[in-house]
């Protein structure tokens, strides 16, 4: 090449080499956002902070590396958790996760509102939530705490809307017909009042969470 087409070239180049470097920025803060709802969702699959804070590097450092596979203007909560499951299914097959479930997770998932009178122990809720086959409990984390869409579950799980439907709806009267039944064994003054406060804090938190984000 001559020193004029270099010359010509170079405004072209200089233009693509910034437009490279602001799509790395907002792909980068983009991800750096999504963080905190990544490590939630870990903790609420595999049940352990160490686990989880893995899972989630494993999945950054997946995200990262496939970025240009990333459209922007799309959901980037979405599109990396889909990224974590499957990390966490790989994981799963080769029995990595077999862990005691650790109740601060559901500390940051299922929280009483803060206008109820007197305190109220969820470990009982923990423990029933641990209960769960794993696609329903899934289903529960992304719709109630994560704030998706059936739509947008269904996306991330590869399923039919209706198969997430069903397994919300199936988890939700699991857990109920637990308290109720007294399946699990209490531990606190009113265990049903804390299910439904819990139940309640599920059904508004996507909207708040949503707020959040814009």
């Amino acid at each position: 090449m001559s020193f004029n087409a270099q010359r010509r070239a170079q405004p072209a180049l200089e233009g693509a080499a910034h437009e490279e470097a602001v799509r790395n920025f907002d792909f980068k803060r983009e991800l750096t956002d999504v963080i905190p709802h990544l490590r939630a969702f870990a903790r609420g699959l595999c049940g352990r902070p160490d686990l989880a804070d893995d899972l989630v590097q494993e999945a950054l450092m997946k995200a990262w590396a496939a970025q240009e596979r990333f459209q922007p203007g799309t959901s980037m909560r979405a599109w990396t958790f889909v990224i974590l499951r499957n990390a966490y299914l790989t994981d799963m097959r080769r029995n990595r996760f077999r862990a005691d479930y650790d109740e601060s997770v559901a500390e940051r998932i299922l929280v009483a509102p803060a206008a109820q009178e007197g305190p109220i122990h969820l470990s009982d809720m923990h423990r029933a939530l641990l209960t769960l086959p794993p696609e329903r409990r899934e289903a529960l984390l992304l719709v109630g705490a994560g704030g998706f869409s059936y739509e947008e579950a269904a996306e991330i799980c590869g399923c039919a809307v209706g198969t997430i439907k069903s397994r919300v709806g199936r988890a939700r009267a699991a857990l109920t017909t637990m308290m109720e039944d007294g399946t699990v064994p209490h531990r606190s003054l009113d265990d049903v009042a804390a299910h439904g406060a819990i139940m309640g804090e599920l059904d508004g938190m996507a909207e708040p969470q949503a707020n959040t984000e814009r």
